[in-house]
């Protein structure tokens, strides 16, 4: 009973800390961008630096909402990565703003809300100057820009390294919209590098209310996002698990065991068990192999050995030897030569090392049970 308690207890205390794991990976996704977290990896501090400069920053965590308050008044959308959305929920989310602010793009975003523009790779650490005709980027000076882009024929590039923008802008005259890399610039960690919190105050705050969405997978508009295996598996899967399948009954139906009462059968002749050493014996004097015989004398002799030595039937020969040695205090090496190394050449030497067998296993036998010794 108590063994089934300890069990309880120890799947009890595995499952709260996979629990736990599993829980500290969850607020650990949930930190990265989040307007609310204090984190290396949240943006918090961006989100003070913008209402210190008077700017209103509503933090929407539902797209219902964030819509709603994009219709209440003219604002900035702030748009992380949104992969739980469909193309349609992105548009109206962005058709509804202002200016557009995407801190996480990702290629199917990009190429969304910024036609021809794509991922071009990641800069260096080196703070790199604007390079570019936008005053919101000439007025934050430089960042180290991470994530870079390629611009489409409508944007224009920023901070540009090897052929690739830290920053795009498109301004279309009723809407700007801009993409950089939110991880890298604007997360707690990061914010006070270079010119870094001031790109984000220039990029949000053009308009005195900021909606920031934050994404979640419940939010999700897509329909049947789970696909089922079937689904998922080329079309000649199926029929070809079903052939196995009838292969493996019909393969079980021609070779399995057919089932019915025992038949008993009798044997032409019953062979004693001496009959059956004394012929073996006969057959290795004939064959000349006393080293045959000799192997077999010693397995009995070894087995009987271990027994009386308490070391189990899979114990080594050579563990058996040292423990017989041991045990009546003689030399390693003669006991070994007894049990293992010492070949018989002749029949004279297989009787003699017959009786040292016999006398060894006495030898033991009576210093293990001495109240035993006499055979």
């Amino acid at each position: 009973m108590g063994a089934w308690i300890a069990i309880g207890v120890a799947l009890l205390v595995v499952g709260g800390i996979g629990g736990a794991i599993s829980a500290a990976n969850q607020w650990a996704a949930r930190d990265a961008l989040d307007p609310e977290s204090a984190g290396p990896s949240g943006t918090r501090a961006l989100v003070e630096v913008l209402r210190s400069h008077g700017v209103d920053i509503r933090i929407e965590r539902s797209r219902t909402a964030a819509a709603a308050a994009l219709a209440d008044a003219p604002a900035t959308l702030v748009l992380p990565d949104s992969p739980a959305l469909s193309d349609d929920a992105v548009s109206e989310l962005v058709d509804a703003a202002i200016d557009v602010v995407m801190i996480e793009p990702r290629s199917r975003t990009l190429g969304l809300l910024l036609p021809g523009s794509a991922a071009a790779g990641v800069a260096t650490d080196a703070a790199v100057d604007p390079g570019c005709e936008v005053a919101e980027a000439e007025r934050s000076g430089a960042v180290a820009p991470g994530a870079l882009y390629t611009p489409g024929p409508d944007a224009v590039g920023c901070y540009g390294v090897d052929g690739g923008s830290g920053l795009l802008v498109q301004d279309d005259g009723d809407r700007r919209i801009a993409a950089v890399d939110g991880p890298a610039l604007f997360t707690n960690e990061h914010l006070a590098e270079n010119g870094n919190a001031a790109l984000a105050a220039n990029l949000m705050g053009r308009h005195p209310l900021v909606i920031w969405y934050v994404p979640t997978a419940a939010d999700t508009d897509l329909a049947d996002t789970d696909p089922s295996l079937g689904q998922l598996t080329p079309p000649w899967v199926s029929p070809v698990i079903v052939l196995l399948l009838v292969a493996g009954v019909a393969a079980g139906v021609w070779r399995g065991r057919r089932f019915g009462p025992l038949v008993a059968e009798r044997l032409p002749v019953t062979v004693r068990a001496s009959e059956t050493t004394e012929g073996r014996a006969r057959l290795y004097a004939r064959a000349n192999d006393p080293l045959h015989a000799a192997d077999r004398l010693r397995i009995g002799t070894l087995r009987r050995l271990a027994a009386l030595l308490g070391l189990g039937a899979n114990a080594a020969a050579g563990d058996i030897s040292d423990a017989a040695a041991g045990r009546l205090g003689l030399d390693r090496a003669t006991v070994r030569g007894i049990l293992i190394d010492d070949i018989p050449r002749s029949d004279v030497e297989l009787v003699a090392l017959s009786t040292r067998l016999r006398d060894l296993e006495d030898a033991v036998h009576a210093a293990v049970r001495p109240e035993r010794s006499t055979r």
